[in-house]
């Protein structure tokens, strides 16, 4: 059973664990796919690294800009991910993605958000964050497997 804190997100990808790993990693890549359908991300700079920074604003089909700051205190390569993910003045809740290798050599990633309080939760689930996670990793999982340049 989910947590009432915490949203979870899966999503098997059809590509190798290694591949997957580096675009979800790599400034060059997730540019191109992050965010839900219709967003855009301007990255300014990211140092997947203990202690080190993604810094990026996800702009909306509406206009409006969303600034974000990511500070990792987990990289285990090729396999899980862990981060703060806030503003550039708060966190707003923590994050765990995991790769794990799957049969015919995909990929099933786990993207694992934790809130601070069953409030906090309920109110990005309300914003739409499942829909929009789920059409993340859509896109994430279409760079991946080569699908969209």
């Amino acid at each position: 059973m989910m947590d009432e804190c915490e949203i979870i997100i899966t999503r098997l990808v059809n590509a190798p664990r290694e591949r997957v790993f580096d675009v979800w990693t790599d400034a060059r890549h997730v540019s191109l796919w992050w965010g839900p359908n219709g967003f855009t991300t301007t990255t300014y700079e990211m140092q997947v690294a203990v202690g080190g920074v993604w810094r990026f604003t996800m702009h909306g089909p509406d206009g409006r800009d969303w600034p974000n700051r990511i500070v990792y205190s987990e990289v285990v390569r090729p396999e899980r991910l862990a981060y703060s993910h806030g503003d550039f003045e708060r966190e707003h809740f923590k994050a765990v993605v995991s790769f794990a290798e799957a049969a015919d050599g995909k990929t099933l990633v786990m993207l694992r958000t934790l809130f601070p309080s069953a409030e906090a939760c309920a109110a990005v689930k309300a914003h739409g964050a499942v829909e929009g996670g789920q059409q993340t990793l859509a896109r994430f999982a279409a760079f991946a497997e080569g699908t969209v340049a």
